[in-house]
């Protein structure tokens, strides 16, 4: 149970971050920022989870790599939502 708390928070930090830099965060709550962080982690680990490492935010919440990956996942959610949603990635 605790580990599900931990990951839905780190998913929330990641996910404020992401759209901090993809200025976006105006626009977003904390039930979307830790959507987007969750989701982004889910992604970023397919995408680069192989290169770079890192596990998931249930298990591997504290792992730097397991951050990052998360992190470049969640911007890359963003930038997508805003290219369907905004036809450009800003």
């Amino acid at each position: 149970m605790l580990t599900w708390i931990i990951a839905i928070v780190m998913g929330g930090i990641i996910g404020w971050l992401a759209s901090i830099v993809m200025r976006t965060d105006a626009q977003q709550g904390i039930f979307l920022n830790i959507v987007v962080g969750c989701v982004g982690s889910i992604l970023g680990r397919f995408l680069f989870g192989r290169f770079l490492g890192g596990g998931h935010l249930r298990g591997d919440a504290f792992d730097p790599m397991t951050l990052l990956t998360a992190f470049i996942g969640a911007v890359i959610l963003l930038a997508i939502v805003n290219l369907v949603r905004r036809g450009r990635v800003r």
